[in-house]
């Protein structure tokens, strides 16, 4: 995406170090789809779970891989926006920057719905607008600070969550190892994890319905990818960050689900509470479950902190490349997006009414995170579109660059045959293929704006420049 002439001061600022990279990439893989939607995904696929995180997290891994190449590609990229639309077409950094705002603001409204939720555990009567209302608002201030603010809250929000799985790694140990037994309750042991129907209790299509919740879990993975223009050092920060990904998937996602099952047999875990609440519960920590329940609070208020600032960031780029009102490229002088930082606020408000409306917290959750998922889904296909006509197009910068993704192209494909089958997966549960049904509206919406907004003489400019490229770069390959 070609970006409009700024002055010096209109560019957005590399304030976010090794430290805010490597801590933003963590909270955008721990959220509450593990804090708060682990509970129902044991309860439909049992300990076949843990299997569903590690497939997902596997697959996500090579999308991240591709990712990273191409932003380090070309360190004029601001985001995977910017090389959709450089490798694909004025029309993919349309829509690829206009549908991750909109999940980001799905998954925002979802954290919205969730925080409500977990406030109810100490003040079960005050309504749930209220709460909701107030997180948007802290939300919007908090990011109207400089990147830096923002990387160190986000810092010290993914220190609170690792904190929090660790201890209760830590304390489900010393129950497992102790034989700790609930009252009235099983034993805590490893063998829970089998026990009860083996890994598969629930069958092959329990093992596919865990695929849903499991899949919201991983959003945000790619949050990293937005940090790329303001990222210092972004050829020795970004690499380590994505790197770092299967070490996560194994620690904070395998590891503490395969001990909540071990202390709590995964039939007695109820899908509308966090199990991580309920297992410091069960160990008699009443204090500790408050305390469990406040992480679980800012795990959420941290994704939603983080698709703020992601959103804001993707309409400013949209806003440079004419994709986007020209208001919204403006910067303030702390130089963050302000007017697109708004945009989003006022949209994520959309989250107050919805629990004011609605009855159950948990089915608004898996109406939006499946919405969510789905489209987030569009973007890493996105991505690994763009890797594939890299690869074809530009075969020398592929073999020139320092972070090749493993596997290249039949890994691709591989992947993307996974997220066919994830679409598959989420046809066959009532609530997940509601939500596919409606999803593709957000699409017919984009494809109309798009009709009208390429007939501007700036955007067929832009289509002009993008053909010439490519007969250029076919001329090259040619000689």
């Amino acid at each position: 995406m070609s970006e409009q002439t700024l002055p010096e001061a209109e560019h957005l600022s590399r304030q976010l170090s090794n430290r805010h990279i490597q801590l933003i990439a963590i909270g955008g893989a721990i959220g509450t789809g593990l804090f708060m939607g682990s509970g129902k995904t044991v309860s439909l696929a049992g300990p076949s779970v843990i299997f569903v995180y590690m497939i997902i997290g596997f697959m996500l891994f090579f999308v991240m891989r591709a990712m990273g190449e191409l932003l380090l590609s070309n360190l004029e990229y601001k985001s995977f926006a910017d090389f959709a639309a450089d490798l694909l077409g004025p029309w993919a950094g349309f829509f690829t920057g206009w549908t991750y705002w909109f999940c980001w603001i799905v998954t925002g409204v979802a954290e919205v719905v969730a925080i409500a939720g977990y406030v109810a555990f100490w003040w079960p009567d005050l309504p749930l607008w209220i709460p909701a209302l107030v997180t948007v608002a802290v939300l919007i201030t908090l990011n109207l600070a400089t990147v830096r603010a923002f990387g160190e809250t986000e810092f010290w929000f993914a220190m609170i969550k690792i904190v929090a799985i660790l201890a209760l790694i830590v304390v489900g140990l010393v129950m497992v190892l102790s034989h700790f037994r609930a009252p009235g309750g099983a034993v805590a042991s490893l063998s829970n994890l089998w026990d009860d129907g083996g890994f598969f209790p629930t069958g092959p299509m329990g093992f596919v319905a865990g695929f849903q919740i499991a899949t919201f879990a991983f959003v945000g993975i790619e949050l990293v990818g937005t940090t790329a223009a303001e990222a210092r050092d972004p050829e020795r920060n970004l690499p380590r960050a994505v790197n770092s990904i299967p070490v996560r998937v194994m620690l904070f996602y395998v590891a503490a689900l395969v001990i909540i099952i071990a202390v709590t047999p995964w039939r007695e875990i109820s899908p509308d509470r966090s199990p991580f609440v309920a297992m410091f519960s069960l160990a008699g920590l009443g204090i500790a479950a408050s305390v469990v329940n406040f992480v679980v609070l800012t795990s959420a208020a941290s994704s939603a902190n983080s698709g703020i600032y992601s959103t804001s960031r993707m309409v400013y780029g949209l806003s440079c490349g004419g994709d986007a009102p020209a208001s919204f490229g403006r910067l303030t002088s702390r130089r963050v997006p302000a007017n697109a930082l708004f945009l989003s606020g006022v949209v994520l408000l959309s989250s107050v009414v919805m629990v004011a409306a609605g009855d159950s917290i948990i089915a608004a959750f898996t109406l939006v995170t499946t919405i969510s998922s789905l489209c987030f889904m569009f973007i890493w296909t996105i991505i690994l579109s763009s890797y594939l006509v890299y690869r074809r197009r530009r075969p020398q910068q592929h073999s020139a660059s320092p972070f090749k993704m493993p596997g290249g192209v039949v890994m691709c494909w591989v992947v993307l045959a996974f997220f066919v089958f994830l679409v598959w997966a989420f046809t066959q549960k009532s609530d997940t293929l509601q939500a596919l049904l409606v999803t593709p509206a957000w699409f017919v919406v984009l494809g109309i704006a798009w009709a009208f907004l390429r007939r501007r003489l700036g955007h067929k400019a832009r289509e002009a420049a993008f053909r010439a490229a490519l007969e250029a770069e076919s001329a090259d390959s040619a000689d």
